[in-house]
């Protein structure tokens, strides 16, 4: 065991009281344009978010009665994205992959600037990897003509992880900035 000098109170130059208790640092004052900033930036995120869930239901969850016979579900990775490029038309093989991948480029943008605790590579990916799942159950279970695809959970995850590589991360520091301490003034 290593051998440590005890300290006195009275000699100790923490800043403690006679309790021993460490005093708390000042919170730095915000300044109030700054909040108003901030909260007005949280509400128009918070009403893209609203519009996105609205274009996502529309886009996901609509039945398609003429697709019944077309539609299968999917639980092997791949599986549909090789299905997309071996299609005639490369065109459509883009707009299935790159409108999967662009259905997420919101969710990665909005939800740490709506929810700034999830915050983070991993929390991004997880939440938007639940909600797409969900919304794939949904869509396999409930609608007609819709089917489980894991292929688009993945795609629409990689589009979320672009999104907030790009800017989702960026915007949401600026958002929820924390203010710099002002420096104390020396006498």
């Amino acid at each position: 065991m290593a051998w440590a000098p005890s300290r006195s109170r009275a000699g100790s130059d923490t800043g403690t009281a006679k309790t021993g208790r460490a005093a708390k640092p000042a919170r730095p004052r915000r300044d109030p344009l700054s909040l108003v900033v901030r909260f007005v930036a949280v509400v128009f995120a918070f009403a893209f978010m609203v519009a996105f869930a609205v274009v996502l239901a529309r886009l996901t969850l609509e039945p398609s009665p003429a697709s019944v016979d077309l539609t299968h579900t999917n639980l092997h990775p791949g599986a549909s994205l090789k299905a997309y490029l071996d299609q005639p038309e490369m065109r459509d093989a883009v707009k299935q992959i790159g409108g999967n991948i662009l259905l997420g480029v919101p969710f990665g943008i909005l939800v740490p600037i709506v929810a700034p605790k999830t915050r983070g590579l991993l929390r991004i990916l997880l939440l938007t990897a639940v909600v797409m799942l969900l919304v794939e159950f949904a869509q396999g279970a409930l609608v007609e003509g819709r089917a489980f695809d894991i292929d688009d959970v993945i795609l629409n995850t990689s589009g979320a992880l672009i999104g907030y590589l790009l800017l989702g991360r960026r915007l949401s520091r600026a958002v929820h900035r924390k203010p710099a301490a002002k420096s104390a003034k020396k006498a």
